[in-house]
Parts: C-alpha cells; structure tokens; sequence
C-alpha cells in the first residue's frame, strides 16, 4: 500500500487569507444596499450640486468620482470589512467596475487637460480675444463741457452699495423692515434710459428668515422687488412692482441655478448677472460656456440664457443674436462677465509670442493692471483696464476697453500712470482727511486721457473727485474747497493743464481764419460788459496758445480769451448765458475779453446782447 502523499506547499505557493474570497452573510442584499447607497448618492448629489453631464465639465468628473466612491465605501461598511480584514478581497472583486470606471475618467480628464494646456496650444489661447487698434478720441466720447457729465458714473460700486444699503428702511412701510440685505455680489452695473445705474438684487437676512416667509406663511410671492442707484445723481431707489420668485439666494426649486439644470442638464453655466430691461422688469443673465481649446481650456460664451426673474420662464439666446443691433434683447449690457474678459486678454497679452516666450525673455508680455471700471458708451457698457508690462507695475503702455455685450475689443497705445500710481496721487493731495480715491474711470477731457475717481471718507460716502492726467499724471485736480464741486475740480484740472502746456486743449479743432470780423456798427467799445447767450464757440491754436472765441446772441461780435488765463472759458457751452468784458482789439480786428463768468441766470426769453451804456438808455429794452 503506497503511503498518502499530502502537499503541503501549494506547488510552492503560499496562499494568505487576504486572497481568499469569503463573501459576507447576506451577501445579494448587502450588494443590493450598495447599489441602492449609490443611486440615493446620485440622486441628492445631482440636486446639491448641480453639474452639467458634459465631459467639458470638471464638476462632471467631481460628480461621478462621489457616485462611485459612495458604492465603494458603502461595500467596505456593510461588508464589515473595517473590522473583519477577511472581507477586504469580496469588497475588492465587488468595486473593480466603479474603480475602472473612476480610472477612465480620470484618464480622459488627465489626457483632456494635458491637450489643452498652454504648454501646446499657447497661440490657440492668445486667439480667443480678438482685439484691435484704435484711436481714443475716436472711441471714448469727448468730454468739454459740464452737460457732458450727465452720463458719467461719478461713484464706485463700494459707494453705491452704501446708498443701496439705506433703502432697506423703505420696507417699514410694508412691515418688512429687518427682513432683506442687498445682494452686493450679484449687482451689476448697466445703462438704464440712458443713464448709468446699478441694479441689486435682494435676499433674506438669514435662512430663518426665509423660512418663517417661505414655508409657515401663505403661498410665497418672492423677494419683493430690488434696488436701483443711479450712479450719477447718487439717488437710489428701492423698486417694489416686482416680486422675484427665483434668484441666487433662494433655495430648493426656486434657486436659479438649480432651475435652469433641470431645463438645460448638458449646458455649462457662467457668471450670472442682475438686469433689468427698458420697462425696469427684472431678469437673470446667465452666461453659457463653451470650451473652445481642448476638452476643458479657453472658456468663451457661446450664448446666454434669459430668466424671468419673477416667472422663471427663460430663453436661449446665441452670442451672435446678443450681438445683432436691433435685437429685441438690445438692452441686455452684460453677456460677458468682466472677468472672464480680463482673463481673455492675459491669455493674449502672455502667449502671444509663444508658451516659452512667456516664461524665458517675456519680449513683448503684457498684462492687465490690478483692477477695472466701466464705461457707458452710447447704450452699451465697455469694461476698461490698464495694460501694463509683466515687468513694472508703474506705468501702463496703454489701455484697453471691450463692449460686455458684443465682445468688441480695443486697445490704445499710449504711456502713462497706473491706475493704482493715480490713486496714490489723489490720496496724497487730501492725506490730512484720510479719504480714499475709488478705482478710475477713463474719461475723455477736451481730447486728453484722464483718470477720474470719486474720494471717500471712511463710511464710502463720497466727499470730493479728483482728475489726473493719464499721460502728465502730475496733473492732479482737486477742488480747492475740498467738497464735492465737479465744476470746480474740471475747473482747476483744465487750469493745471494750460499752465503745463498752454496747446493742450483744443476744442472744436477750428481754424482761426474762419472766425470773421465783427460788423463796425456792430462792434462795442472797450471796457464795456457783455451779457448775453452764447450762440457760438470756436477755438483754435494760435502761437502754441489755445485761444477760445464765444458769440452772444448772433451778434457776429467774437470776443477771445486764452485759455490759460481765464480757464472758465473752457467750461462755456452753446445756449450758456454768460457776461464777458470787452478789452481793446487784437491783431485778428477781434475783442479780447479781459473777464468770464457765467451770468445768474437767464431770462424766459433772451433779448439781443446790449452794453450797459444802451440799456441804462433804453429801459424798456
């Protein structure tokens, strides 16, 4: 009988408990709670955090890698596994589809933001701008005259949130006092009936709050309206003829953004803006982006979706239909968001010349200086920045503006100061008040590039502007009085630039021999006061020297002044009823005028300019 031959090797081969597959009890339920754990994962993940089921997407890779894991950590905790290391090879064989599954993903990301990276597709992403060359004068409105203020922001969006913020007392009358907080965040600034405005959406102060409003009340109306600040008269109004049912600060269905994935899963969402159309009925703009680099590189609006903001309806429309002029969605001022555009514009100003060029030698690398404003040009609003060198943050090369609605963009070559450098300058003039100077805006004064910025006190309430000359940034105006007089400080800065270059302002570019001579009958004797309505402005540059030429009443009788001597001239508009003393003739047989001002006021009906000789005479007249 032949002995029993036991091996007890394995063929050499050692097994360990770890590689013995040992299912726990219960096993197909247990596999069934898993899958249940995953779905129930899917399902509330997908409502909280909302993403879009495209591959462009990174929230969609975040998404799915918590879907998957939830299975996997809900195997390891029915399995027991924590405590039984014998389970761990049944959880491992259980979680191989969700783990391939999870690499996948990965991998596609992976290799998807390795294609798009700017190492390998630097020009593609100095592309996505399209900008060009323009003359300022030629773009940016000029600026000669006070009237011409009337569409100009002359606050910041720190200080019109301060105005906004004293509506809230309006809502006494309604019994909602305490209730409400501005929405600062999702404010925007647009042009409203031809005026600059901000517009503010409202939320409750707290969660509690909203419920007490929301949930144990009656049917719930909304948010009962929201705030609008006009920028230039700094008069803001609490509007209560809309109640807005959906927005960013609701929660569950009425959250806006939830809304709008129920409607649109695959689309990716942009910024979101607060608007407000002609008839002053709120709406949401949303921006829809595409990634035109790659799989996840160079965002860029493809279009906007459109949110009625009480009702919730909503359209799509494509960038080219936001663009087309005499659209029906025209008055839409912000289809992209002003970061997104100063991101655009790095891009072009880094990798212009290539991925290494931006790294090694920088020839030629620009980048935008540390913050921007707007600009309201013709019914449209441009966002403006300085460009600066990425060498030296103290002066600009230039400046660009680009529409937020059309995606026009312009840059001006020109050198200067910094908009921060500007704002030092104004803050150093008033250093014993402690105000602060708000960011510039870029405004057009008589043909020359000037910062004009709004000065604060502590609590953002506005005391006084300052102007400062892009290029001759040692041209800083202030007004004497240190209040808030904006003739005074355009005064005072006009009067800074003639005694720095008396050439530097030339309006109307006239031609001196077009002036004419006054008719003799016509012609007063010197030393005797005019006063009358301007019926006529003329200017030119006689000798280096501005020299500006005003009519009264169509009399042909021109008197000229220099502009660096009696600075108020500049300020005179067409219509403007002044008084002006004649001195002797000059060598063009005009009248210079050894004295300005503007007259009180005006007469209902304004009569033919007569000397003070002829109306002592003739009282009647």
């Amino acid at each position: 009988m032949d002995p029993i031959k036991v091996d007890f090797s394995d063929n050499g081969k050692k097994k360990s408990v770890k590689n013995i597959l040992i299912p726990p009890e219960h096993a197909g339920i247990k596999m069934a709670v898993n899958v249940i754990v995953m779905l129930l994962t899917a399902g509330i993940a997908y409502y909280f955090m909302l993403p879009p089921m495209n591959f462009q997407a990174y929230e969609f890779y975040i998404y799915w890698f918590v879907v998957l894991g939830s299975f996997v950590l809900s195997a390891v905790v029915t399995s027991g596994a924590f405590a039984k290391p014998e389970y761990v090879p049944y959880v491992k064989r259980r979680s191989i589809i969700p783990a391939v599954l999870a690499g996948v993903l990965a991998l596609v990301l992976g290799v998807g933001y390795l294609v798009s990276s700017p190492f390998f597709r630097a020009k593609s992403y100095s592309r996505i701008l399209s900008i060009d060359n323009a003359d300022f004068a030629d773009t940016v409105s000029l600026i000669d005259s006070m009237s011409d203020f009337n569409n100009v922001a002359l606050i910041d969006r720190d200080a019109s949130f301060a105005l906004a913020d004293k509506t809230l007392g309006d809502f006494a009358a309604l019994d909602l006092e305490s209730q409400f907080e501005i929405l600062n965040e999702d404010s925007t600034q647009i042009n409203f009936r031809g005026s600059p405005y901000r517009i503010y959406p409202l939320q409750y102060g707290d969660i509690f709050k909203w419920f007490l409003n929301s949930v144990v009340g009656s049917e719930y109306e909304g948010i009962p309206g929201y705030v609008k600040v006009n920028l230039n008269t700094q008069q803001a109004e609490l509007v209560t003829d809309y109640d807005i049912k959906y927005s960013t600060a609701e929660h569950f269905n009425e959250y806006l953004e939830r809304l709008l994935r129920f409607q649109y899963p695959t689309y990716i969402f942009g910024e979101i803006s607060f608007e407000i159309d002609d008839d002053g009925h709120p709406y949401w703009v949303v921006e829809h982006i595409k990634k035109t680099i790659g799989l996840v590189g160079g965002d860029d609006v493809q279009g906007i979706l459109l949110v009625d903001a009480v009702t919730g309806d909503s359209r799509y429309f494509s960038s080219e239909e936001v663009r087309s002029t005499g659209s029906e969605i025209q008055w839409i001022d912000q289809a992209y968001d002003a970061d997104l555009l100063v991101q655009q514009y790095n891009y072009f100003g880094k990798y212009a010349s290539g991925f290494w060029n931006s790294l090694i030698g920088q020839s030629g690398v620009k980048k935008t200086s540390n913050g921007y404003s707007f600009l309201a040009l013709e019914d449209d609003v441009y966002l403006y920045t300085g460009v600066t060198s990425v060498t030296s943050d103290d002066s600009i090369l230039g400046f660009f503006l680009i529409n937020q609605r059309t995606k026009e963009a312009f840059f001006y070559n020109t050198t200067g100061a910094t908009e921060s450098a500007a704002q030092k300058s104004a803050e150093g003039k008033v250093s014993d008040k402690g105000w602060t100077a708000s960011f510039p805006i870029l405004l057009n004064i008589d043909g020359q590039a000037t910062y004009f910025m709004a000065l604060k006190d502590d609590a953002n309430i506005v005391k006084s502007y300052a102007m400062v000359n892009v290029e001759q940034y040692n041209v800083v105006s202030i007004p004497a009085n240190e209040n808030v007089d904006l003739r005074s400080c355009l005064e005072s800065y006009i009067q800074g630039l003639a005694e720095l270059s008396p050439a530097v302002i030339v309006s109307f570019n006239f031609d001196a021999s077009n002036v004419g001579t006054p008719d003799d009958t016509t012609q007063p004797v010197a030393g005797t006061t005019l006063t009358g309505t301007v019926t006529d402005i003329r200017s030119a540059v006689i000798g280096g020297t501005s020299y500006y030429y005003l009519e009264l009443d169509d009399t042909g009788v021109y008197s000229y002044v220099a502009a660096g001597v009696l600075n108020k001239v500049v300020l005179a508009n067409v219509g403007d009823r002044v008084t002006v003393t004649v001195a002797d003739k000059g060598e063009t047989d005009l009248f210079a005028a050894e004295s300005f001002a503007f007259a009180d006021a005006a007469p209902a009906e304004e009569a033919p300019a007569e000397t003070e000789t002829e109306a002592e005479a003739d009282p009647a007249a």
